[in-house]
């Protein structure tokens, strides 16, 4: 399994939820202690956001440890809102196009869990996008399909709906779908669990950190207040509301 941490508030350096925590994304990047794999090296991604509406966006197919160039761009690139991503694959071979996050216009999106009967249900899923967004696929995994679905099903204007019709598409097959993911417009961070058997991949959201930012992660960075998110809920940050998706 995946893990993910995303960050909104006060524009800060990267490094400062990617780095220098003492469980950071980096360090869970070889040392993850809530996942069936403690090490994630099947490449990373950020997405970050300043004044303009579309993100920035680095990704690259190196496990997260072993590119110099991240702790560099962490360090030197400041941001009110970004998501970060460390891989462990599940579908889809080890490519750039297959590592999160995923961007398309003004949404950044990614994801940790899997589609076990994806092969069965990938045609369709495909044939249901408008022409737009089947055009815009790049990479062959599950969770840039669930992103592009969450689109097709109207992300835009109301995410608890689009969730539930893209769940009621994915269906369930003989073993359990799990989706977390984290979700942004620029604007609204949103976090969200749902496991159709069984407990859905961790994710947490914090308290207010001393810079006034909250965050989330797929396990908690530091000692502070982390609190799990509950399941089957899209959650946002600032936490606003845990709406229950049907």
């Amino acid at each position: 399994m995946c893990r993910i941490t995303a960050y909104t508030g006060p524009a800060i350096p990267l490094e400062n939820i990617i780095v220098h925590p003492k469980h950071s994304l980096l360090e869970q990047s070889q040392h993850a202690s809530e996942a069936k794999l403690a090490v994630n090296g099947d490449g990373f991604g950020i997405a970050w956001y300043d004044d303009r509406p579309e993100p920035g966006l680095y990704r690259d197919v190196l496990p997260a440890w072993a590119d110099g160039n991240l702790t560099s761009l962490c360090r030197m690139v400041r941001s009110r809102l970004f998501l970060a991503h460390v891989r462990a694959s599940t579908v889809g071979e080890t490519s750039r196009a297959n590592c999160h996050p995923f961007v398309h216009g003004r949404w950044s999106f990614m994801h940790n869990g899997q589609i076990p009967h994806f092969a069965r249900i990938r045609r369709r899923l495909e044939q249901a996008l408008p022409d737009d967004l089947y055009a815009a696929r790049r990479g062959s995994t599950d969770s840039e399909m669930i992103f592009l679905t969450l689109l097709a099903n109207g992300l835009e204007s109301d995410p608890d709906r689009a969730m539930a019709e893209t769940l009621r598409q994915i269906g369930t097959g003989a073993d359990p779908v799990k989706v977390t993911c984290v979700f942004t417009d620029g604007e609204t961070l949103y976090g969200f669990r749902h496991a159709s058997v069984g407990r859905a991949p961790t994710l947490y959201a914090s308290g207010v950190l001393d810079n006034g930012g909250r965050a989330f992660a797929s396990e908690p960075l530091d000692g502070g207040a982390w609190d799990e998110v509950p399941a089957d809920r899209v959650t946002t940050l600032p936490l606003e509301c845990a709406r229950q998706v049907a």
